[in-house]
């Protein structure tokens, strides 16, 4: 062992005369090395996937808003059919065994009766009547996206059968086949609004947090008078002003446009609270040295800057469009027949005795909670994910 140096006295000093290798210094392994050289979009994909529920979630809609698209092959029925003899029909169990035999899938007929006490109709199976189902088959006339005419299906009932799996309603409607067709609309309002609101929050909210001043005061105060009046009522006052004469495509609209401006207000305010906290950055001030205009910088270059939140955002609002329409057209306000949406399908269960004999008509709920279940779970995923460096 080499012995200590005197206090005071100054240390050696080396010098390697190995070629240096940089490398040699900070080594990182495969995993390390395959992070370090990520992209942002591959960083917030892989921090995305780790939220499992989310994933799932985004599976899930992507399924159900591609399912939109062909509804017309994917229900049994047609929207409009009716089944005079099987009014509220409850729902038929799918068998795959007759007798311990393996048949596949199939419905029993069934036989109705009126019970003369309380005047409801009594349906019973009967287990001689077997009625296989039938896939990619042929069956009730429409019309793809109201242009294209064809009857085939993904599955019909047996050929002079019945089969509601989810039961009829009081026009022996299919119950299942209505929640298809009404998807459309449900799910469609949300994206449509949900554009609207995007639009406004983020002109309105991007221009009052890039110049501020009195702008910005007349925003928030505006912003704060919106969201200080409560939501029901608006929605009912503003729904009421809509003529009773206009076609239900027209109502449809107008309802997507309702929602759209009552939403913006809190993305406005994000939008307004990033970019008074990026406009002071040093590339803002360039691009104004540079000439650039107000749209110009708010567009290419303060927004993209916090899209992912934006995003996020979205994905939380549109529930809260669904569960608008849905209550409006509950109530009676919203979208009326002929459309269909889950929101009027409720209708039919407006009664505490209609709940208590057809309890299948309160099916059309089950889609809706699990969208919005869907969708706030997405929007938990992706906000995770628009900050993968935490």
């Amino acid at each position: 062992m080499s012995p200590l140096p005197a206090p005071g006295a100054p240390l050696p000093h080396y010098v390697s005369t190995a070629p240096f290798d940089p490398h040699a210094t900070e080594s990182m392994t495969a995993a390390q090395s395959r992070i370090h050289l990520a992209s942002q979009k591959q960083l917030m994909w892989w921090k995305f996937k780790q939220h499992r529920l989310a994933l799932i979630s985004g599976i899930f809609l992507a399924a159900v808003y591609l399912m939109i698209l062909i509804v017309e092959f994917l229900a049994p029925y047609g929207l409009h059919t009716r089944n005079v003899d099987f009014i509220h029909a409850p729902p038929q169990r799918v068998h795959f065994f007759d007798k311990g035999e393996f048949v596949g899938p199939f419905v029993y007929g069934r036989s109705m009766t009126l019970d003369l006490d309380t005047l409801h109709r009594v349906y019973t199976d009967r287990p001689n009547d077997v009625q296989p189902i039938r896939f990619f088959c042929r069956g009730d006339s429409y019309k793809f996206w109201g242009v294209v005419a064809s009857n085939y299906h993904l599955v019909c009932p047996a050929i002079g059968g019945q089969m509601f799996l989810l039961g009829t309603d009081r026009l022996g409607r299919d119950v299942l086949s209505r929640i298809l067709y009404g998807a459309r609309i449900s799910l469609t309002i949300g994206l449509i609004g949900i554009s609207i609101s995007f639009v406004l929050g983020i002109v309105i909210g991007g221009l009052a947090g890039y110049w501020g001043g009195v702008f910005d005061l007349i925003v928030q105060r505006l912003i704060e008078v919106l969201q200080s009046l409560p939501s029901l009522p608006l929605w009912m006052a503003l729904a009421a002003i809509m003529p009773v004469t206009w076609s239900p495509i027209v109502i449809y609209f107008g309802i997507t446009v309702i929602l759209g401006i009552i939403d913006w207000t809190g993305l406005a305010r994000a939008v307004r609270s990033k970019l008074l906290a990026l406009r002071e950055e040093d590339y803002v001030q360039a691009a104004q040295l540079m000439g650039a205009s107000t749209p110009r910088i708010i567009g290419r270059h303060l927004v993209p800057g916090f899209m992912s939140h934006l995003i996020a955002s979205a994905t939380i609002s549109i529930p809260g469009m669904i569960l608008g329409e849905t209550a409006l057209s509950f109530l009676g306000l919203g979208l009326r027949p002929p459309i269909t949406s889950w929101g009027i399908l409720l209708t039919e269960a407006k009664s505490v005795s209609v709940i208590a004999f057809y309890p299948w008509l309160l099916f059309p709920i089950i889609p809706v909670v699990l969208v919005i279940l869907a969708f706030n779970f997405l929007g938990d995923g992706l906000r995770d994910a628009a900050d993968p460096y935490k």
